[in-house]
This record gives structure tokens, C-alpha cells and sequence, in this order.
């Protein structure tokens, strides 16, 4: 078998690992890129991209459907989605072309296949290429999978998860929804956009509530408004194959029929399969791998990143993670903080977060407040017709700290960048407010909410003084 030395290997080539090795290469190391499927990862492949490429085919067709408030007249209304999924994976083609050109031109070898730990400095590969690869240093960065449940398993073909429903040409009439956190928010939203029934089966009191109580409701109201079925607090036993439809049997309840279901419970953690145990690297629970602020494994020498950490299952924080450990891989000194991670959901309307919640400032002990500003109160939503949602500020009242932010509405992805470099910086609502924000943008909304937060509304109206 043919034998290989390199500075560092990294296994996995998703938004951690293609980013951990270009920044270690770029710091002089002769780094090798070990992949058993497609370059990219989950993101680029299963996730983020497809996702994102399918809910931009929605928005365009949620906009047409509502031309008429702009005075613009359409004719009849269709849509092919089979050219939808065919647009989909030109885009993950095109951009999987793209970062293999990035790697290559970074001086890091590609290498295909499985990789298996035979001692703590050396890695079989099996597949495409077969060799022994000897690396000082190895960055593991694996990534997750959908989680499977044994009560209802996924067949793929009438019951999906979040990887195979991407492959469907064609849609059902009614689709049920097995769990409301993001992944399955952002399908039941693709979907009711094109003209599917949706309803979604969750076993919390309500839908993405981690997202705290505002967004909460927020995304509640407008899944409701846009006709999408909410039953919260319910337990799935199971799914039965009727010959017309699926039968998604609810405990206590009466249940559920639907032509096809997502199971959209969670995802659980890559890390079996490598052999760790002949690396000396234990497992925490849910077969997690524990690492420092400087992503180090309990191995001198073997850092792991990404969701495989079970820190923050995020594709901007795995590139992040990639960053901190390709630089103390290569001699630097980086440490990891996540004091500021901002999380998107897709939906529509869109959802930002970043930082603490109201509750969570709360239970922090924060002697916490918000300042809300709506959206139908901003002169650019009102124009654009976009007045859903809002801007949220959660501050600390003894000294003005931004503790936190969320953003529900249009363009909630760009918007939270701002708050999330307040937040990473610890600035307070003096910075925001004494920063001139242009008008009109949907961007005023954080102007107006720090006011609102420091009690000195312009555009809004003050609070009754009782």
C-alpha cells in the first residue's frame, strides 16, 4: 500500500475541514484533504445550499402569486418542480466545481476515500484511494446525519428525512412534518409556498423554541395565517402504510393523514467508523468528541471541529472552529468563543438570532430588557410590503450591554450581522444609537429598537408614564 507524510491531515471536507486546511496550508503546511463522499459536505450537498436554493424557487414563487399588491397583473400560475430539484443540483454542482478548485489551488491534496485511525499519527484510507497516510497533526471534522428513529424509520419513498426529500421531482398534496425546530420550519415553509398542505407534529409546547418565546410566536402567527397546521405538544407512536395515504399514529390523539412525512428530529453525530479508540481519543455521549478552546482533542496533536464537537451544529461555526484549529495546527495561538453565534432560519418570514434571549439573559441574572420596533412601523418594509416581524434587542439595563438580538422578517440573514459584531465587541445601545444608520433600510429597525431598549422612542411612540 502506498505511504504518504503530510504536516496535518483533515478528514471530512465540509464548511469545517475545507476551511481548516486551506488555513493551515496557507501557514506553510503540507496538508492533505481526506473525503469519502462529495467535497463539501453536508452543506454544500444536503443542507444549507439545496435548502436555500429550493426556498429562493419559493420566494420568487411567493412574490408572483402576490404581484397584484405591487399593481403588476399575471396570468395563470405554474410551476414545474422537477426543473426546481434539476436547478437545485446544477447550483451544488456548480459550487462543488468551485471549492475543488479553491482547494487545489491552496497546494492540498485531495484524497478519496474512508479514513481509519491506526495509531495516533497514522491513517488508513479505503476507497478511491488506497494508502497510508502519516500526519503530525490530524484535524477530524466528520459532521453529522439526520437522525433516524426505530418506531417510524424513514423508507424514502413515502416517509423522508432531510437528506432524501431533497431528491423528490414531484410533490405531495398533504405533507406532515415530524418535529418543528428549523430544519423542519424551513421545509414546512418551502412547501405551503408552492401549494403543499403542511402540517407539523411537535413534541415541545411550541415550534422553534429554542429560538426563545417572541420568535416563537412570531413564526406561529405567520405559519398559521399562511394556513400551515400546528399541533404542538404531541408524541408520534408511529406511522402506518395505508394503500391511499400515511397514518401518523399520535399518542392521546386522534391521527394524522398525509401522502408523505418528514422526520425532522435532530441529527446525530459522525464519528463512528474511524477507529478513535486506536488514536487514544474517547467519546463523550452521543458518540461527541470533547475538545478545549483551541479545538484539541484529549490527543497532543488531533483537534476536532464542526458538529462532531456538539457544540453548535452550524456550518459558519464548524468554519470558524476550522479556522482556530488550522491555526494552532500551524503553530499559532487561537482560541474558540461563542459568545456571538448567529443562527438563520430560512423560513418565510426569515429568522436571525444571536446571543442571549430575554429568558435566557434572565436566568443569567442580567437585570435584562428588550426594545422591539415592528416592522409595519418601518417606511422601507411599508413600501416593499414586507411588515412582518420585527427587530428585537435584548440589553443589560445596568450598563447598556447588548446581551442579545433577534430579528424576525425580510432580510433577517443580512440583518443579524450587525448585532452579532455589537455582541462579539461588547458594545452597548450608545453604539448603535450614536451610529448613523441610512434610511430607508429595513437596517433603521436597530436604530429603533436601541432607542426603544434606552426609553427614547423617535419613531415610535413612548410609553404611557403611569
Amino acid at each position: 500500500m502506498e505511504r504518504a507524510n503530510f504536516d496535518l491531515a483533515v478528514i471530512g471536507s465540509g464548511p469545517g475541514g475545507y476551511v481548516a486546511a486551506i488555513k493551515a496550508s496557507q501557514m506553510g503546511l503540507k496538508v492533505c484533504l481526506i473525503e469519502k463522499g462529495f467535497l463539501g459536505g453536508t452543506c454544500l450537498n444536503v443542507g444549507c445550499i439545496p435548502t436555500k436554493t429550493l426556498l429562493a424557487n419559493a420566494h420568487v414563487m411567493h412574490k408572483i402569486v402576490h404581484a397584484a399588491e405591487y399593481g403588476i397583473t399575471t396570468g395563470p400560475i405554474t410551476f414545474d418542480y422537477a426543473k426546481m430539484k434539476e436547478r437545485k443540483d446544477g447550483v451544488i454542482d456548480k459550487i462543488r466545481k468551485s471549492l475543488e478548485g479553491l482547494i487545489q489551488s491552496n497546494g492540498i491534496t485531495i484524497l478519496r476515500g474512508q479514513a481509519e485511525f491506526i495509531s495516533p499519527r497514522e491513517i488508513k484510507i479505503k476507497g478511491q484511494d488506497n494508502m497510508l497516510v502519516s500526519a503530525s497533526k490530524t484535524i477530524i471534522a466528520t459532521g453529522s446525519e439526520p437522525l433516524d428513529i426505530a418506531a417510524f424509520p424513514c423508507d424514502h419513498k413515502r416517509v423522508f428525512n432531510s437528506t432524501s426529500i431533497l431528491e423528490l421531482t414531484s410533490l405531495p398534496k398533504r405533507l406532515a412534518i415530524i418535529g418543528g425546530g428549523y430544519i423542519g420550519c424551513e421545509f414546512a415553509s418551502l412547501f405551503s409556498d408552492l401549494g403543499v398542505k403542511v402540517v407539523i407534529l411537535e413534541a415541545l409546547p411550541s415550534i422553534v423554541m429554542l429560538q426563545g418565546k417572541s420568535v416563537a410566536e412570531s413564526l406561529t402567527r405567520a405559519f398559521v395565517k399562511k394556513g400551515i397546521e400546528i399541533q404542538t405538544e404531541v408524541m408520534v407512536e408511529g406511522i402506518d402504510h395505508r394503500s391511499s395515504c400515511l397514518e401518523i399514529r399520535l399518542k392521546g390523539k386522534p391521527p394524522v393523514e398525509c401522502d408523505m412525512a418528514l422526520v425532522s428530529i435532530g441529527r446525530k453525530i459522525v464519528s463512528t467508523g474511524l477507529c478513535l479508540e486506536k488514536a487514544g481519543i474517547a467519546l463523550a455521549d452521543k458518540g461527541m468528541i470533547n475538545v478545549n478552546e483551541k479545538m484539541e482533542t484529549n490527543v497532543p496533536g488531533i483537534y476536532a471541529i464542526g458538529d462532531v464537537t456538539g457544540k453548535y451544529m452550524l456550518a459558519h461555526v464548524a468554519s470558524h472552529q476550522g479556522i482556530v484549529a488550522g491555526s494552532n495546527a500551524g503553530g499559532q495561538s487561537a482560541r474558540m468563543h461563542y459568545n456571538a453565534v448567529p443562527a438563520v432560519i430560512f423560513t418565510n418570514p426569515e429568522i436571525a438570532t444571536v446571543g442571549m434571549t430575554l429568558e435566557q439573559a434572565q436566568e443569567a441574572g442580567y437585570q435584562a430588557a428588550i426594545g422591539k420596533f415592528p416592522f409595519q412601523a418601518l417606511g422601507k418594509s411599508i413600501a416593499a410590503i414586507e411588515t412582518e416581524g420585527f427587530a428585537q434587542i435584548v440589553v443589560d439595563r445596568k450598563n447598556g450591554q447588548i446581551l442579545g438580538a433577534q430579528v424576525v422578517g425580510s432580510e433577517a440573514s443580512t440583518l443579524i450581522a450587525e448585532m452579532a459584531l455589537a455582541i462579539a465587541n461588547e458594545l452597548t445601545l450608545d453604539c448603535i444609537t450614536d451610529t448613523i444608520h441610512a434610511h430607508p433600510t429595513v437596517a433603521e429597525g436597530w436604530l429603533e429598537a436601541a432607542l426603544l431598549a434606552n426609553d427614547t422612542p423617535i419613531h415610535f411612540p413612548p410609553k404611557v408614564k403611569k
